[in-house]
């Protein structure tokens, strides 16, 4: 037991505003180039001659990759600590962002893709660890929200910059300036990480560490695999969404060109204002009621997408985009809740495998439903995956000390 002392020391050298600027910057870098290649499918599938399908393994690859390495960043991190791991996954994520601007065919392209994926655990996986471990619990939210803001605006420009770069210099072009702005925005963010220490000394002042817990003791956990249940559902149904729709929206009748298409995105703005409010939201009512009222604003979303309006498609796509973040944020707070102490690192890795996962089957699933049904199939789909996930969520979402349990639903 920390005696009080202890605990108002570390309550006062708890991370802040400086700290929060550079986990989020660690999150821009992370998502910069992960899903890059959606508005330029389009160019992919007619330069290159392939199928829809193999189009959109440029984006699932990346998404493979992470869900393949996720579970073992835990470990490099407990070995060299976790700011460590992160700046160095930062930097090594430039290189085959810029490696790729030189692939022949879609194949090697798929390659490099995977590469950049490699990298990615390092950064997110570890992040959200970091996060857990030299925060306070009441600042979680606020912290995770700052991690997930990071991840929209840099999805959102690197979508808007590949596009628009491809529609002026070709697509290879898109990756070199990637690959350039992950360098810099590595350096940044290498300076403004908070220094780790405060969760060593939170746990230097406790009699003993518990050791890390076996992977089928941390599985063996309903609230946690529900949770990873959870990621997987919020990455499919984003990828899903936002890599089917530049074909409906490349196809008739709205005709739109690759920096058009890089133009949609900017929805993802919406989600960068909303997110941080999100963080302070789930701190005050919980995760399970904040997911379940983002993805209820997402099945909306997804009827407005229905339309022929490009005004209504757009509105359709900021509300899920939104919900989806959202969804995001009150998910990773509440594997803090999930996970046991001892054994974060690993859950978060868990977490991130299964996160990808979802994103890789969000980048091929969906295809047979385009096939049978077109985008209207694509949305049946995803609404589906939401709304199981509101049931998951509710049912297993309990965490003590807040009101939650409180609330009059089935279980």
């Amino acid at each position: 037991m920390i005696s009080a002392p202890p605990t108002s020391f570390a309550r006062a050298s708890a991370p802040g505003t400086a700290a929060r600027l550079g986990i989020a910057l660690a999150g821009f870098c992370a998502f910069l180039s992960v899903y890059a290649t959606q508005p330029l499918l389009p160019i992919l599938e007619r330069i290159f001659g392939v199928s829809k399908a193999e189009a959109a393994l440029t984006v699932s690859a990346p998404t493979i990759a992470v869900a393949l390495c996720a579970p073992f960043a835990g470990v490099f991190a407990a070995r060299l600590g976790h700011r460590r791991v992160i700046v160095g996954a930062l930097f090594a994520l430039a290189v085959p962002t810029l490696l790729a601007a030189t692939a022949p065919n879609v194949p090697v392209l798929v390659a490099w893709r995977f590469a950049q994926g490699l990298a990615v655990p390092g950064i997110y996986a570890v992040g959200v660890a970091f996060i857990a471990e030299e925060w306070p619990a009441e600042g979680v939210g606020r912290a995770m929200s700052a991690f997930i803001t990071g991840n929209v605006v840099g999805g959102f420009v690197g979508r808007a910059l590949s596009g628009l770069v491809a529609e002026r210099a070709g697509w290879r072009a898109s990756f070199v300036v990637l690959g350039i702005l992950t360098a810099l925005g590595a350096l940044a963010a290498s300076r403004a990480l908070p220094r780790a220490g405060a969760a060593r000394r939170r746990a230097a002042g406790a009699p003993g560490v518990p050791a890390p817990p076996r992977l089928g003791r941390l599985l063996s956990d309903p609230r946690l695999v529900a949770t990873l249940a959870v990621g997987f559902s919020v990455l499919f149904a984003q990828v899903a969404v936002f890599t089917y729709v530049t074909f409906y929206l490349a196809a008739p009748p709205f005709h739109l060109g690759a920096a058009a298409l890089s133009g949609i995105f900017a929805v993802y703005l919406v989600g960068a204002v909303v997110t941080p409010f999100a963080g302070r939201w789930i701190d005050r009512v919980g995760s399970r009621r904040t997911l379940a009222t983002a993805l209820g604003g997402a099945l909306v979303g997804s009827a407005l997408t229905l339309t022929h309006s490009i005004w209504s498609v757009e509105l359709g796509l900021a509300v899920i985009c939104t919900a989806v973040f959202v969804s995001q944020s009150a998910s990773t707070a509440f594997l803090r809740i999930a996970a046991p102490a001892g054994g974060r690192s690993a859950a978060s890795g868990l977490y991130v495998a299964s996160y990808y996962l979802g994103g890789a089957a969000g980048g091929v699933l969906p295809a047979l439903a385009w096939h049978a049904g077109g985008w209207p199939a694509c949305v049946a789909l995803v609404a589906a995956s939401q709304l199981f996930t509101i049931g998951l969520a509710w049912r297993y979402w309990r965490s003590p000390g807040r009101a939650e349990p409180a609330v009059a639903l089935a279980a």
